[in-house]
């Protein structure tokens, strides 16, 4: 089975999330399809039909989460040794060759991206182009608009 890496805060909000549907969402909807069969006709019963899809898919997401924290290497990104090279967990500030604008993106693993949060998942082309790179390389990422060109100018772990 492959491991798949995860940040300490992405794999506790997967926790989080868990606990939310094992203890408040799957008994709502438990009640609620006790509720709809109440209304008789089962055939008939959209009510019903709606509680049980989503019955189906809080189950399903209960699932995926307890199989993603099972196969889970959970990294804590200030533990790491930082070699000034990209890895899993860094924050990197790049630069843009081409209007000099500065950002910063942490890699993460592909649950917890959030591209607005600077975070980005570790198979993204920009991760996969910053992946074992250091300060002061430049690299070219194809964008949905035409390839860019981005300097490293740091890289940290936090």
């Amino acid at each position: 089975m492959k491991r798949t890496p995860m940040t300490l805060r992405g794999a506790e909000a997967l926790r989080v999330e868990l606990k939310r549907l094992k203890s408040q969402d799957r008994p709502n909807i438990i009640k609620a399809i006790a509720e709809a069969r109440g209304h008789g006709d089962l055939s008939e019963n959209a009510e019903y039909h709606a509680a049980r899809e989503q019955q189906g898919f809080i189950e399903g997401r209960i699932k995926e989460i307890e199989g993603k924290l099972a196969n889970a290497e959970v990294i804590e990104p200030s533990k790491l040794t930082n070699t000034g090279r990209v890895i899993f967990g860094a924050l990197v500030e790049l630069e843009d060759q081409d209007n000099g604008e500065r950002v910063i993106y942490q890699v993460v693993g592909e649950d917890e991206a959030d591209i607005r949060a600077g975070r980005i998942s570790v198979s993204s082309p920009i991760a996969r182009a910053l992946v074992g790179k250091s300060c002061g390389e430049v690299v070219d990422v194809a964008a949905p608009r035409g390839t860019r060109s981005y300097e490293i100018i740091a890289v940290r772990f936090e």
